[in-house]
């Protein structure tokens, strides 16, 4: 794995890395250091995965295409050219910050994904479902063809008994310097007894089932065209993995299935749809001895490839 770069810049990073980042980080969650590695992962399988030219995405990948006449695109990993921050998108009621965006030369943005880190205070989830369709909406008025991806992770609390002693000692003893600065409170915890979801955790899950599935630039624009919705595991032989027994895999909010969702209705509206701009849209494959894929050594996830 490469080493990181130094600054606040895009850096190869797998999902383990950014759901590690996420389940251990403890500082204040405003930064938005728990969430960043999130975003950098996606810039990078948008890229070695996808197929998307490093140079259209924000934040820019460390990656450099190399391109020879009659030769299939070659994959460099350079952090020397990663850049980092959001791009400002046009919406129809008004600008927005998108965590990761692919902006097309002479088209405009044609696929993003907004990215959230939740850590607690699960029951009040459903009551950032306004914000969640307001940006949906904003983009989709202004660019009805851009396919927006919504990723969201919470932490996988559980409710044990150490937990709950935890808990008890931190309000007992709230002056104390060694007690832990964020104890789990009923309302942070995602996982009863039992291994199940908490209700609050199952009631977002279906709200936002009902925001997921825009397929046409006619359907309803309050809809996303793929969520991701995952658990993080923070303790015990899976931490910092996925809890694989929610979302279900035949729930449409399935992480599995988020990417492929997305290359799929970016291919359908802007390489199928519009073939005299398939050169300039279509999604690129990367010659399989490409340096950076012989470091990524498709561990990460499956590199499109031409051979």
């Amino acid at each position: 794995m490469p080493t990181e770069i130094e600054g606040n810049v895009c850096r190869w990073t797998t999902e383990a890395d950014a759901l590690r980042e996420f389940a251990e980080f403890s500082g204040k969650t405003q930064s938005a250091s728990h969430i960043k590695p999130l975003h950098w992962y996606v810039a990078c399988r948008l890229v070695i995965e996808g197929g998307f030219d490093p140079v259209d995405i924000t934040p820019r990948p460390p990656f450099r295409v190399e391109r020879k006449s009659g030769r299939v695109p070659i994959l460099h990993y350079d952090p020397s050219v990663a850049g980092g921050g959001e791009r400002t998108v046009l919406g129809g009621l008004k600008t927005k910050n998108v965590d990761v965006v692919v902006t097309r030369e002479g088209i405009g943005p044609v696929l993003a994904v907004s990215c959230k880190g939740v850590t607690g205070a699960f029951r009040n989830l459903t009551n950032r479902m306004e914000e969640t369709i307001g940006e949906c909406t904003n983009l989709h008025i202004t660019y009805p063809a851009l396919v927006l991806g919504y990723l969201v992770l919470l932490r996988a609390n559980r409710q044990t008994e150490r937990a709950l002693d935890i808990a008890a000692e931190a309000v007992d003893d709230v002056s104390n310097e060694t007690a832990p600065a964020k104890a789990l409170a009923a309302n942070d915890i995602a996982i009863a007894i039992g291994g199940e979801p908490v209700a609050g955790i199952v009631r977002f899950h279906n709200a936002l089932r009902e925001l997921v599935g825009r397929r046409g630039i006619r359907d309803d624009v309050s809809r996303y065209e793929a969520i991701g919705f995952g658990l993080v595991e923070m303790e015990g032989p899976t931490k910092n993995k996925l809890f694989e027994p929610f979302p279900p895999e035949t729930s449409p909010l399935a992480t599995t299935s988020f990417f492929e969702t997305l290359y799929l209705r970016y291919d359908e509206r802007f390489v199928t749809s519009a073939p005299d701009l398939s050169r300039v849209t279509r999604r690129l494959e990367w010659d399989i001895s490409s340096p950076a894929l012989i470091q990524v050594n498709n561990q990460m996830y499956g590199a499109r490839t031409a051979g």
